[in-house]
């Protein structure tokens, strides 16, 4: 089976992963992909240069993330530019992966995390969909203590997101993130059985 998992920023989507790799489940993370298809010398990269300009390059070739990120965020017409760019290699590798994996691995779950699964439009390639929630006001203490933003940052980066609450209500398996890790662990676990 594949299963889609997602989730707001800081709802605690590692953890979840981890729990259902540490029961033998296959993940296939978009975020690692997403920084392989802009390594130097990918395709990837070398479009995102032809539309943002040499400047987001490092001396030694590499994205520089940061410079990139300055460009983007707050704009969302060169935010969308920055995902057309990027989402069909993304996507083409996801793919890929889920493909080898179903072939060498037919009877284990294949889990494939995507923070911006319905934002990006990946939720039809999965069977079921698991969103790990936490309410708002948690989501921006997490961020605020883990990556030192300011109140308004932390709104800002949830902002750019669909609402944690429309996620909760899209899910098909749902995984309240806001008690204990023995509370989540417990959830997982009652998923893990019913496959």
């Amino acid at each position: 089976m594949f299963l889609g998992l997602t989730g707001g920023i800081a709802c605690g989507k590692s953890t979840v992963a981890n729990m259902l790799k540490a029961r033998g489940a296959i993940l296939i993370d978009a975020d690692v992909i997403a920084r392989e298809v802009v390594e130097p010398g990918q395709p990837g990269l070398l479009q995102l240069v032809q539309h943002f300009g040499r400047e987001i390059i490092l001396p030694d070739g590499r994205l520089d993330r940061k410079a990139l990120g300055g460009i983007v965020f707050g704009d969302e017409a060169k935010r969308k530019e920055l995902n057309n760019i990027l989402h069909p290699s993304i996507r083409k590798e996801i793919r890929n992966r889920m493909e080898k994996y179903a072939i060498s691995d037919p009877d284990k779950l294949i889990v494939v995390d995507i923070p911006l699964l319905y934002e990006s439009g990946y939720d039809s390639m999965f069977e079921q969909i698991m969103v790990v929630y936490v309410p708002r006001e948690i989501q921006l203490k997490r961020l605020i203590h883990r990556d030192g933003f300011t109140q308004a940052e932390a709104e800002a980066r949830l902002n750019t997101q669909v609402p944690i609450e429309d996620k909760k209500n899209l899910a098909d398996v749902l995984i309240d993130n806001s008690g204990s890790l023995d509370t989540t662990e417990a959830q997982i676990e009652a998923f893990w059985k019913g496959i």
